[in-house]
């Protein structure tokens, strides 16, 4: 890496003190006066994950940013492989809007927006799917979605889009496809338990993964039962769930057992299986196996990390393990190029090499509001790779942009309220939701 561990960790907290003092922008442009309030470190001064380079000078090379018109489902596309995507050199705020209820003590918000037709989709706490003018941030229609017999509360999934149909995952174990246009329901479709991840559609089918770890395979054209796949029940998971990833005739479906399958699109044969499961884990949060962050498939190879400490790199055909790490995470692994990111459940941001599994850079996030008395746990969501910056946001309300070349931070900015998903990218533009229901927009 050109110096050693220690210096690399003391470099790492003065480029972090130098760039909260002193950054004007959170994607690094110095054009904006600085930001008020008081500084503090966004990175922690805590490694639990070293990098393999042994001191070797380790250049990243990424493709060159594309621009992409729309993000159908949780992910970006159904392999969930964005890559490097395009945004403007210096994001400000365009526009924010009301997308419904908050998150709160009973309910929670899951669901990525979706981009697609010009518009930004969502889904609320109530269930309640909306659709905005994705540059004006102007509400065109809302609907809801929680049946007329139904008076509980529910945690919703998320959102899909495939030729002019929103596909929405519900709390109340039914899938619903809407009008993109107008907003009215086309079909319901029940199925075996409540669905908590977004669904994930391609060729006029939708998957859909249950909390009782079924697979759904139904056709997006009436909602009809094309399949269904079972994995083992587990009595808990993580508030949460996950979406299938989906590449020519395979879709790999990832379980809160730690189960992975690759199935058959056509009929929901097994092409093969795995468990993403370690035997040193005896932490109680860490015996739980979900698999949360969602799997991605790039040229051959599929990408999946478990909360039980396992980061693995497969064969799409086989199955068969290239490399495998002892590092657990809920968020998504992002491939882009030769190199894949990953944010753990230490709160580290890593860079992979994706053919081997080598660990080029670490950077540790801040992991406590009050890091002195270790008060006010931060959850980091992400990352998203845009225009040679990876970002991140945060629970206590920050979005924070790295170098993917290096790990360094290049800055932050205050969001309106936290922030508990991902953020996602189309036109040049960032959109994400907070925890209040806002949905802002950033070009």
């Amino acid at each position: 890496m050109g110096m050693t561990v220690m210096t690399r960790r003391i470099a790492g907290v003065l480029i972090a003190v130098l760039a909260l003092g002193g950054c004007d922008s959170w994607l690094g442009d110095n054009k904006a006066p600085p930001l008020p309030g008081k500084r503090i470190s966004i990175l922690s001064r805590e490694k639990m994950v070293e990098p393999d380079m042994g001191g070797a000078a380790a250049k990243i090379v990424l493709p060159p940013p594309e621009e992409n018109d729309d993000w159908p489902q949780a992910g970006g596309y159904s392999n969930h492989a964005m890559h490097h995507m395009q945004v403007g050199d210096s994001l400000v705020r365009l526009w924010k809007s009301d997308a419904g209820t908050a998150a709160g003590k009973r309910r929670r918000l899951l669901g990525q927006p979706i981009v697609a037709e010009g518009k930004i989709f969502t889904v609320d706490a109530s269930s309640r799917v909306s659709a905005f003018d994705a540059n004006t941030g102007k509400r065109l229609w809302r609907a809801e979605l929680t049946p007329e017999d139904t008076s509980e509360v529910y945690t919703s999934g998320g959102l899909a889009y495939e030729d002019g149909q929103i596909f929405a995952a519900t709390g109340f174990a039914q899938v619903v496809a809407l009008d993109a246009r107008s907003g009215k329901i086309d079909w319901r479709q029940t199925v075996s338990g409540p669905l908590r991840g977004s669904p994930t559609v391609r060729g006029g089918r939708v998957f859909a993964v249950t909390v009782d770890n079924q697979t759904h395979a139904l056709a997006a054209e009436d909602g009809s039962v094309l399949w269904t796949h079972t994995g083992i029940a587990e009595s808990a998971g993580l508030l949460a769930g996950n979406s299938p990833a989906v590449d020519g005739n395979m879709v790999v479906v990832p379980y809160s057992s730690g189960e992975i399958f690759a199935l058959r699109v056509e009929n929901g044969s097994i092409i093969w299986q795995d468990s993403l499961a370690t035997v040193r884990r005896t932490e109680i949060v860490g015996a739980l196996l979900d698999i949360r962050g969602r799997p991605a498939i790039d040229r051959g190879r599929v990408y999946a990390i478990s909360n039980a400490d396992m980061l693995v790199c497969m064969e799409q055909r086989s199955g068969r393990r290239i490399w495998e790490k002892e590092i657990g995470g809920v968020q998504s692994p992002w491939i882009a190029g030769d190199y894949l990111y990953v944010l753990t459940n230490n709160n580290e941001v890593l860079a992979l090499e994706a053919k081997t599994g080598r660990i080029v850079w670490v950077t540790e996030m801040q992991n406590w509001e009050n890091p002195k008395d270790r008060e006010g746990r931060i959850v980091w969501v992400g990352p998203v790779l845009a225009s040679d910056r990876l970002i991140l946001a945060s629970s206590d309300g920050k979005l924070v942009s790295l170098s993917p070349y290096t790990g360094d931070m290049l800055g932050w900015e205050e969001a309106p309220a936290a922030i508990s998903i991902a953020p996602v990218i189309a036109n040049n533009t960032l959109y994400f939701l907070t925890d209040d229901a806002d949905l802002v927009a950033y070009r």
